[in-house]
């Protein structure tokens, strides 16, 4: 049975005028969490373009870069997305029941965020709406500020600033100290170590997201250093 099928089961399970959010309470253990974790990133999706009004082409487009939605399946990520986009309950709900989902998941608690990042951003800008819903979920979750904002600069800055800060450097630091880090970096995101881990198929793929802008930081870093000395 595919992850979207246990899914469409999971909510028909579901009694009749039962919260939707009551579907985390279902997926607190391994290995159902995996599956607790797609819901998660999809109904806070749902509730974030609530929060905000818009849902572009563009985050629609982004969204399907994080699943990968087997022919024939849609209509099992639609239901689970239009379900939570429609429920009464307020965001801040389905984000305390998930952090409780996930208790002592942290890396998965990062990854959810990261994938509303990466959404949010999708249509080339990342309205303010969108930021106090993430900065909201990411308090709920007790990601802390450093590392929320660490994730920004992931995902939304675009300055030459930023590409130190993704590597977690100075701007101080020599080519040579920069270069271990991004190594460091680029071994710590690898595809491979990801999956070591167990982390959900969705994580990973938000995993080359990251491997980009390492990758990217690091070249222009070069770059910059490299047009200075000449």
């Amino acid at each position: 049975m595919s992850i979207w099928k246990k899914i469409e089961k999971t909510i028909m399970s579901l009694a009749s005028g039962e919260p939707f959010s009551n579907i985390f309470q279902k997926f607190a253990t391994p290995p159902e969490r995996k599956i607790g974790f797609t819901i998660a990133v999809i109904a806070l999706s749902a509730k974030m373009a609530k929060a905000d009004g818009i849902v572009s082409k563009e985050e629609v487009n982004a969204f399907s870069q994080i699943f990968e939605i087997p022919k024939g399946q849609e209509k099992h990520v639609s239901n689970v997305y239009n379900l939570a986009r429609q429920d009464i309950a307020g965001y801040e709900i389905y984000a305390k029941k998930i952090a409780k989902m996930l208790k002592n998941k942290k890396i998965l608690l990062e990854n959810i965020i990261e994938g509303l990042l990466f959404i949010s951003i999708a249509d080339g800008a990342y309205h303010p709406k969108e930021d106090k819903f993430v900065n909201n979920v990411a308090s709920i979750f007790s990601i802390k500020r450093g590392r929320l904002e660490y994730l920004k600069n992931m995902y939304i800055d675009t300055s030459a600033n930023s590409y130190y800060k993704i590597l977690n450097v100075s701007p101080g630091d020599n080519l040579e100290q920069i270069r271990k880090q991004w190594k460091k970096l680029v071994l710590a995101h690898h595809p491979d170590m990801v999956l070591a881990r167990g982390l959900p198929e969705e994580a990973i793929r938000l995993t080359t997201v990251k491997l980009a802008r390492i990758n990217e930081a690091w070249e222009n870093i070069k770059a910059i250093r490299e047009t200075s000395v000449s």
